[in-house]
């Protein structure tokens, strides 16, 4: 090997394919770049030598969205983050979606990633993380485990970040259906500062219909569960030619949606962030629905993608 040859932005590329289904997972944060299924995109991903724009597939651990002042307390200890959202003075989506993931396992249509976390100032608990990626029949399942290794309780959120489009369908032609009753309300620095029910607004897609000039950068709870305890949402094309349903299982109480409108250039308004989401913004302050692990405790999570009308 040639160690003087660039290396892609996103790093190490890892193809998986099988019945039509082909996605690309990378080393740079351990994400998805791109899903297609019968060579048709359902991800709006980026290039491999292109830096991640806009948290595209990424990763988002051990808290997803924003953190007030980077600032919380557990138990007994009072902790600070990095600002990485430096004009909102916010901590965001986590720690471990810059950092390379190494390759565990791989086959034709499966690829296992990982990264150790270790112990930081911010967030002084140790993590073993494993994603595994998978295509087949049903599209994409994508499988999490965070593992405690450290000798105390820490705890711990997750979401992840995918963009989702459907061929050559514009954003406020989108039939959505999106399964949560309840919105947050936020400040101006997109913080939660309480809670409102969506039924009768302009936020109410509990039933199908087009995202048309709506702007969105939404957090949806309050969520109605499928018979297994999980749930999904749903984009369309409205003349019913196109479909892909988000699905996510029990550990996911939350639904962030996104319609991109303050990504600048070719990403405006061009695709729909759709997060599962295991806890709210600003939950290590707030305490809501965040897990704790407790030493040597394995949490597992798991969503996917299913094209199909």
């Amino acid at each position: 090997m040639d160690n003087r040859a660039p290396r892609p932005a996103s790093g190490t590329q890892w193809t998986i394919s099988a019945d039509g289904h082909e996605a690309v997972v990378v080393e740079v944060g351990g994400g998805l770049r791109s899903y297609r299924h019968d060579g048709v995109d359902y991800v709006d991903g980026y290039e491999a030598d292109e830096i991640c724009p806009g948290s595209a597939g990424q990763v988002l651990a051990p808290w997803p969205n924003r953190i007030r002042d980077g600032a919380y307390t557990f138990g007994e200890r009072s902790l600070q983050l990095t600002l990485t959202d430096p004009t909102r003075n916010n901590a965001m989506h986590g720690l471990v979606n810059w950092v390379r993931w190494d390759l565990v396992e791989q086959s034709a249509d499966a690829v296992t990633v990982g990264y150790d976390l270790p112990a930081t100032l911010g967030y002084p608990w140790p993590l073993r993380l494993r994603t595994r990626w998978s295509v087949g029949a049903d599209g994409l399942r994508v499988e999490h485990e965070a593992t405690n290794v450290g000798a105390e309780a820490a705890p711990y959120g997750f979401s992840a970040h995918p963009y989702l489009r459907l061929p050559g369908v514009p954003v406020g032609e989108v039939s959505l259906r999106v399964p949560g009753r309840n919105r947050l309300l936020l400040d101006g620095r997109l913080l939660p500062i309480g809670g409102t029910a969506v039924a009768g607004t302009e936020y109410d897609f509990t039933e199908p219909r087009p995202i048309g000039d709506a702007v969105l950068d939404v957090t949806f709870g309050d969520v109605a569960r499928d018979a297994d305890g999980g749930s999904a949402v749903t984009l369309a094309a409205l003349d019913g030619s196109a479909a892909l349903r988000v699905w996510a299982d029990r550990e996911f109480g939350w639904w962030q949606v996104f319609t991109g409108d303050t990504l600048t250039g070719e990403r405006h308004r061009r695709s729909v962030a759709v997060e599962p989401m295991t806890c709210p913004p600003d939950a290590f302050r707030s305490g809501k629905d965040v897990i704790t692990l407790e030493p040597g405790v394995t949490w597992r999570g798991t969503w996917g993608l299913r094209p199909g009308t």
